[in-house]
C-alpha cells in the first residue's frame, strides 16, 4: 500500500479485521453442524433394556453398604496401630 492511498478508498474484503470479524461465527457454525453429525450418526444405545430394575437393585446393594459402615469403622479403628504399638 503506498502512503497516497486512503484506507477507507479499498474493498471491504481487503480488510483483516473485517475477516477476523467473520471468521469466529464461521468457526462456531462448522462446529456446530459437526457436532450435530456425530451426534446423529453415534446415537448411543440404551445399555440395559431393565436399566429401572438394575436402578433399584444398585440402591438397595449402597443401602445395605451403608448399614455395615459403623462396621467396618469400628473394624478399622480396632486394626489400625497405635503410637505404642509402633
Amino acid at each position: 500500500m503506498t502512503p497516497d492511498e486512503n484506507p477507507a478508498d479499498r474493498p471491504w474484503w481487503r480488510h483483516g479485521l473485517v475477516w477476523l470479524v467473520i471468521a469466529g461465527p464461521a468457526v462456531v457454525v462448522v462446529a456446530s453442524i459437526a457436532t450435530a453429525v456425530i451426534a446423529a450418526h453415534g446415537a448411543d444405545k440404551l445399555v440395559e433394556e431393565d436399566y429401572w430394575r438394575k436402578g433399584i437393585e444398585i440402591n438397595r446393594q449402597l443401602a445395605a453398604e451403608r448399614a455395615r459402615l459403623p462396621a467396618m469403622q469400628a473394624r478399622n479403628h480396632a486394626a489400625t496401630p497405635t503410637a505404642a504399638d509402633r
